[in-house]
């Protein structure tokens, strides 16, 4: 499967109309980045199902700390009635910084992640459930009908990696260069060699930046933001496999924990730009995309996508379908 991110940053007219040309452009799921701080993810994916045909809609790795697990689930549910299948539950352990804006601690997130997959997909059966672990619920379910709904998790590190190859339906690895995707479907054979056997192999997907323009130069400068974001938080062993200096990328961390987002912007360099994001022209990024299928089953085509999200869509395409051939 190959997808693409929207961020609901945008008016939500806009992204449907996005949605649409995403669809013409052969992707095959649209889902919404979620954050508090940008437009709800389950009303943008539920207007994007209305106006699109065979496109999966969902959330991109929702976090199940700001709202109730049972209740997350209950939202994705509202969003899989009546789309003949067309709902995916992006599921994740969400951003530690963004969550302190609420006040809310980010506790053992791989256990939170893994209960709530496991209890929506009682839920969605129709089961009453009890639980009591990271979260508690007592005698909770859906009052309506839902079905089966893949749940694909969010993942960077080697725990969350390998669980989600061991029980989830799909994962959304967060990466755009071929070593990580290389090290990522290692983890994830790992969680396959425990793996029920009632259950399907899971789907490995790279969730990479991408940013894509006609002007090459233009396309790297755009992709500055996110890959600040990555290279500030990244772990020693991941720098260290891009040959980045670890200095340099506490720099732009810093920067970034002050606030001072153009100087950690700024701060980010070529060799940053390379491992963490596919910038470039159509074809510099279908070389990339290439480069991650060779491990990866499909791509979810992530921020910033482009200086231009109107081109940036149609040129995705374009490099995805070069990659593909």
């Amino acid at each position: 499967m190959h997808g693409i991110e929207l961020t609901p940053e945008h008016p939500t007219e806009r992204l449907v109309d996005l949605a649409v040309d995403a669809e013409r452009e052969g992707f095959e799921a649209v889902l919404l980045a979620s954050h508090y701080f940008n437009r709800d993810p389950f009303v943008v994916a539920d207007r994007i199902a209305r106006a699109t045909d065979e496109v999966l809609v969902g959330p991109a790795a929702a976090n199940p700390y700001d709202a109730h697990p049972v209740a997350l689930a209950s939202r994705v549910g509202t969003l899989a009635e009546g789309r003949d299948d067309r709902a995916l539950f992006g599921l994740g352990p969400g951003d530690r910084s963004t969550l302190s804006d609420l006040a809310v601690e980010r506790d053992r997130p791989l256990r939170r992640v893994l209960e709530t997959m496991q209890v929506a997909r009682r839920l969605f059966a129709g089961e009453a459930v009890d639980h009591d672990g990271t979260f508690q619920a007592s005698g909770a379910e859906l009052e309506y009908d839902i079905g089966t709904v893949p749940v694909y998790v969010g993942a960077q590190g080697p725990h969350m990696t390998r669980m989600a190859g061991k029980y989830a339906d799909g994962v959304l690895f967060n990466g755009s260069h071929p070593a990580d995707l290389a090290w990522a479907s290692e983890r994830v054979a790992e969680g396959r060699e425990e793996r029920a056997d009632s259950l399907d192999a899971p789907e490995l997907l790279a969730y990479a930046s991408v940013s894509v323009a006609a002007d090459e130069a233009a396309a790297r400068e755009a992709a500055r933001p996110p890959v600040a974001f990555i290279a500030g938080g990244a772990a020693p062993p991941v720098l260290s496999r891009h040959g980045i200096d670890e200095d340099a990328a506490a720099t732009v961390g810093t920067r970034l924990e002050d606030g001072d987002y153009r100087a950690a912007f700024d701060a980010v360099t070529p060799a940053m730009l390379d491992a963490f994001a596919a910038a470039g022209t159509p074809e510099t990024v279908a070389q990339r995309l290439a480069g991650l299928l060779d491990h990866a089953d499909g791509v979810l085509v992530g921020a910033p996508l482009g200086p231009d999200l109107e081109t940036a869509v149609g040129l995705a395409g374009e490099a995805l379908e070069l990659a593909t051939e």
